[in-house]
């Protein structure tokens, strides 16, 4: 009986042994870290004045690294020479900063490190670090905030620069195509700014996002926002800044055959005046088509065949005029494509349409046919876009039914002479109970709104503009979510306008319903959109 209990009182320790020797490769180490480093000490001091010093060492209680330090890293006012940082690739527990500048006298500066800073283990970042000193005898204390919104879309950018300039004898508006800024900072990761440690003083602010962050403003590929008044620091008011793309200035920037018998004038900026002249002399059959590209910044020339190696055009718009000539070397022709914009179902708000591939010349309705289920002529009219390229046809539709669109050789023609293969479409409409309905209240209308109804992404689904409160349907949208805009359009041009820096002008306002639509079939979604 004791041997027996001898063995078990072995076997019972050497299975505690073991167990205790498998936990040795999993330690739990106690809870995670949390913490982010802390500051320990800097040389020069944490917020020195009299600051002359070329080298900045920041010393922390834990090793550290750099986490997307280039895109965070804000230094206010702006360096002529950008400032060697390290450690770079590696953990410290010592940050050196080099600067190569000249610094400006009685000068705060902020070296603003963002969310760029962690600790080596766990990845615990301190947030929006500083470092901040004075050359001159005292700190400016000064502070500066708001937000930024986008003025048309839902999302604003993100790392966005937030800028001042001082106003002074030598001010003026164009400095912001010229020069850094005053003082400057990052919404980084938020839409919400704070300028700090400011001079007193009358200053400009303005916001930029730009895709190389030189703090110079660019605008073929910048978007800006600005206050439209200077500003007056000491100042306790926040700042709303609306981030917007100006229209640019006309530019053509190339004509070029790109098949045969079809030129392409690819230009940037406002094309509302944009008028091209042939100023070859060419026979009266010479008949060409001109037409914008849709969503493109270029207009299409289409012509027939010349004998002519290359032709002389004269292209003005507004302020602008040029002549330019255009080579004709290209044997490639372009075939004539069509497609039709609908699939099978179609929707009670949809127009029919077919797209072309080369703009339409000419169409014969007589053999154009839609007939119903029960093979009954149904009747309908139809009409080119103003691109040229989209013919519609428009007719009465009924719920629960199938129509059968024939359109047969020789309908259509293209401005090459080309014409079309017979083309059968067969679609069908739902029952009304598939479908749903937005009733929207809007109040408080004092001004022309243009009110939208659009998809999670961006489309536009339904669009009536009113001038006072009104309760509108929307009716037949398809089961899915949906988003209200309101466009206050000042100009009553039935569009969204952008702004103008120079000009001083502000976007027109854009106000989004705060409640996703999620409209089901058979159903009514009652609701009040209150402007303000």
């Amino acid at each position: 009986m004791k041997y027996h209990f001898f063995k078990f009182l072995i076997f019972a320790f050497l299975v505690l042994s073991f167990t205790s020797c498998a936990k040795r490769g999993r330690p739990t180490g106690g809870e995670i870290d949390e913490i982010p480093p802390i500051l320990v000490s800097a040389t020069p001091s944490q917020e020195s004045v009299e600051f002359s010093a070329t080298r900045i060492k920041i010393f922390f209680d834990e090793y550290i690294k750099f986490k997307d330090l280039n895109k965070k890293l804000i230094i206010s006012p702006p360096l002529k020479n950008k400032p060697e940082i390290t450690p770079v690739g590696t953990a410290s527990k010592v940050i050196t900063i080099k600067l190569f500048d000249t610094l400006k006298e009685n000068t705060t500066y902020t070296i603003n490190f963002g969310n760029s800073i962690v600790d080596n283990n766990e990845g615990n970042m301190i947030e929006s670090f500083k470092y901040v000193f004075s050359t001159g005898k005292h700190l400016d204390s000064l502070k500066l905030s708001g937000d930024i919104t986008d003025a048309f879309s839902r999302k604003t950018d993100s790392e966005i620069l937030v800028m001042l300039y001082r106003v002074d004898s030598t001010f003026n508006d164009s400095i912001v195509y010229k020069e850094k800024p005053t003082y400057v900072t990052s919404t980084l990761d938020s839409t919400n700014f704070e300028l700090t440690n400011l001079k007193e003083g009358k200053y400009l602010l303005m916001a930029l996002k730009q895709p190389n962050n030189d703090y110079i403003y660019s605008p073929r590929q910048d978007k800006i926002g600005f206050h439209k008044n200077l500003i007056t620091l000491p100042n306790d008011t926040t700042f709303q800044i609306s981030l917007l793309k100006e229209i640019n200035d006309f530019r053509l920037i190339r004509a070029i055959e790109t098949t045969k018998g079809h030129i392409v004038f690819g230009y940037e900026g406002d094309k509302t005046n944009l008028a091209v002249k042939l100023l070859d002399t060419l026979p009266e059959s010479f008949k060409p088509e001109i037409a914008f590209e849709k969503d493109k910044d270029t207009l299409s020339y289409w012509f027939q065949e010349t004998e002519k190696d290359s032709l002389i055009f004269e292209v003005t718009n507004l302020n602008f005029k040029d002549t330019i000539t255009v080579k004709l070397k290209s044997k490639k022709k372009d075939s004539l494509f069509i497609k039709s914009t609908i699939n099978a179902t179609l929707n009670p708000r949809d127009t029919f349409a077919i797209k072309t591939s080369i703009p339409i010349s000419k169409i014969d309705t007589t053999k154009v046919s839609i007939v119903d289920k029960d093979t009954l002529a149904v009747p309908f009219h139809s009409f080119i876009s103003t691109y040229k390229n989209e013919l519609y046809l428009n007719f009465n539709k009924k719920f629960e039914q199938n129509y059968k669109i024939n359109i047969l050789p020789e309908a259509l023609f293209d401005v090459f002479g080309n014409t079309n293969d017979t083309l059968v479409y067969n679609l069908t409409t739902k029952k009304p109970e598939d479908y749903g309905v937005i009733n929207l209240q809007i109040t408080n209308v004092t001004s022309p709104v243009i009110i939208e109804v659009i998809t999670e992404k961006d489309e536009i689904i339904a669009s009536k503009k009113i001038n006072s409160n009104q309760l509108l349907s929307f009716k037949y949208l398809l089961p899915k979510n949906y988003i209200i805009r309101a466009i206050f359009d000042d100009n009553e041009n039935g569009k969204w306008d952008t702004g103008n820096y120079l000009m001083k002008t502000q976007p027109e306002k854009v106000l989004y319903f705060n409640k996703l639509i999620e409209l089901r079939a058979n159903w009514d979604d009652n609701e009040t959109f209150q402007l303000k």
